[in-house]
């Protein structure tokens, strides 16, 4: 008897995702390569104009920023006389970034959400949550622990002949970059979740490609991160962490909802 509820419950679940492969193809059908472009130019419209809104509040704010974003370093000059002024703009825009993060995420997964099944549409709303605090959680990552030791060892080289003069332009640009690579790369775990929900990547794939990933890591921490080792092994080392956690996730990904069938 249990072995025929479960020859049951299987045809069901396959039953179930012929539905759903259906009602995917059906939507496919009703958009069209121009309405895709459409709903494409739509949400980068929406999320410029949410950027610019953001970028005004982080001008206002800047001073507070460029403050908070210079604590690492004791001195900076500029040298030029417009310099300072358009490292302000950059700051700004910076800001505005940031704070306009979970709308830009919104609208990424909105874009995102016709290409997904019915039973996947329902994580939307958490990939939106997480994606914006793995991004938050990286770049606050970069900025408490990776920047200040690096920047420790790079101006190390600091002699009595030899003077570290930085720019606030070079400066921003560093930390910048800095922040924005870790906050991507933090995006690791939920890419993982996603494309195991997808049927694109499995848990034995990633068990299988640890040794390649590990080598394709340092590849790609050497070219997101300014050009020095020190840092580069700074973010090669979360990289591999969260390369595990991504299989956990995967895993976790890859469970049928049967189990709870099975326990009623």
């Amino acid at each position: 008897m249990a072995e025929e509820k479960k020859q049951e419950e299987k045809k069901e679940e396959q039953e179930n995702e012929e539905q759903e492969q259906v009602e995917e193809k059906k939507e496919e059908k009703k958009m069209g390569l121009l309405d895709h472009l459409e709903e494409l130019r739509k949400r980068i419209i929406y999320s410029i104009v949410t950027v610019i809104v953001c970028a005004i509040i982080g001008y206002i704010v800047s001073p507070f920023v460029l403050k908070f974003l210079t604590e690492p370093v004791k001195n900076l000059v500029f040298l030029s006389p417009t310099e300072a002024f358009i490292t302000k703009l950059k700051v700004s825009l910076i800001c505005g970034i940031f704070i306009a993060l979970p709308v830009l995420f919104y609208h990424f997964w909105k874009f995102v959400k016709p290409a997904l099944f019915a039973h996947e549409r329902k994580y939307v709303i958490f990939a939106v949550l997480f994606s914006t605090i793995f991004f938050f959680s990286g770049a606050a990552f970069a900025y408490f622990v990776v920047l200040p030791v690096g920047l420790r060892f790079l101006l190390s080289f600091e002699t009595d002949k030899l003077h570290a003069t930085l720019s606030i332009a070079n400066y921003i640009t560093f930390i910048t970059k800095i922040l924005l690579a870790f906050g991507i790369i933090f995006q690791l775990p939920v890419a993982s979740f996603f494309l195991t929900k997808m049927r694109i990547l499995k848990p034995r794939f990633l068990r299988k490609s640890r040794k390649v990933a590990v080598i394709l890591i340092f590849i790609a921490a050497a070219i997101l991160t300014p050009p020095d080792v020190f840092t580069q092994l700074l973010m090669a080392g979360p990289l591999i962490i969260l390369f595990e956690l991504s299989i956990w996730v995967s895993v976790f990904a890859s469970r049928k909802p049967s189990k709870k069938k099975d326990e009623g």
